[in-house]
């Protein structure tokens, strides 16, 4: 039997403050979400001036990216090569770039998803909250 990590709320937390430092200092205003691996939502995190659409986005990108086990971006680069169909698959939300999976010894253990500016943004404040964990 193997033994498995997880995320404790220690962890979120400090994704949490790296991502929002992350968003505060380029000027960003976006919603931080964390999922654990089964993508349910640990944190939700709206920065001021976010867009309240981006409170439902950002779930929705850590959910596929915990689920999937790989970055949202992915999805996103399916169904722009034409896989449309892709569209159809069940549980399957946020199908777009800032979703990351959080990976720790080869083994994914949740997911950040950011919302509210262009997508390489919002997947740059995730990865500075993961890296937060020195993983």
């Amino acid at each position: 039997m193997k033994t498995k990590s997880f995320l404790e709320l220690a962890d979120v937390k400090a994704i949490a403050a790296a991502a929002e430092a992350e968003a505060l200092k380029n000027n960003w205003a976006v919603t931080i979400a964390i999922s654990d691996d089964a993508g349910n939502l640990l944190w939700l995190q709206r920065l001021d001036g976010a867009a309240a659409l981006s409170s439902h986005i950002a779930p929705a990108k850590a959910h596929t990216a915990a689920m999937g086990r790989r970055e949202s971006k992915v999805y996103e680069d399916i169904i722009n090569g034409g896989r449309t169909a892709f569209l159809t698959a069940p549980e399957v939300q946020g199908l777009l770039e800032g979703g990351v999976p959080i990976v720790k010894d080869g083994h994914v253990i949740g997911a950040v998803g950011v919302s509210g500016v262009k997508s390489n943004e919002d997947a740059q404040i995730a990865k500075a909250g993961i890296a937060a964990l020195g993983l």
